[in-house]
């Protein structure tokens, strides 16, 4: 009997990078001092450069300048992975699963607040639907990052917080930051 070779979706799903390859490319990435030289610094706004990732992924090199972050936000069906390669980051998250859509206003519990520094060549990788907000807190120093995340983001959502009331403020797609 013949033995039939698996259908295009079982060989594109068998591909796909997991959290551990996101993580293992932003690692060998964040090591490459020339690329992360390479990155024009902005003392107002973050800069970003976008990057071939693995598989199909979505990578991106990111400077912060002193006192800026992302604000809480989610990115939606992606996983994703960082670190940091330069100067130092502060990662703000939720340890909750959150409903995926039809919701507009949490309250959140006691208790799922995590909170992780992250000096050069610290980093982590998440899974879907990981809400959270990153920081350079540093007064006078750049920090610099590397990001991928897979399936490219099909779109992030923004929250507002106020103590444990977690708010949908708005919802951006890949044509708002291109």
């Amino acid at each position: 009997m013949p033995v039939s070779s698996p259908s295009p979706a079982v060989s594109v799903a068998a591909s796909a990078p997991s959290q551990a390859d996101l993580l293992d490319f932003v690692r060998r990435t964040a090591a490459d001092t020339e690329l992360i030289a390479s990155l024009p610094l902005d003392p107002e706004g973050r800069t970003w450069v976008r990057l071939e990732g693995p598989g199909g992924s979505e990578a991106w090199l990111i400077g912060w300048p002193p006192g800026t972050g992302t604000g809480w936000h989610d990115h939606a069906e992606s996983a994703g992975a960082f670190v940091t390669a330069a100067g130092e980051l502060k990662e703000y998250s939720l340890a909750a699963r959150l409903p995926s859509d039809g919701w507009k206003t949490l309250e959140l519990t006691e208790g799922v607040d995590r909170e992780r520094l992250l000096p050069a060549g610290e980093g982590r990788s998440f899974g879907r639907h990981h809400v959270h907000e990153v920081l350079n807190e540093s007064p006078d120093r750049h920090a610099v990052s590397v990001h991928a995340y897979y399936p490219p983001l099909p779109q992030i959502r923004r929250y507002s917080r106020s103590g444990q009331i977690l708010r949908l403020e708005q919802v951006e797609r890949p044509e708002d930051w291109q």
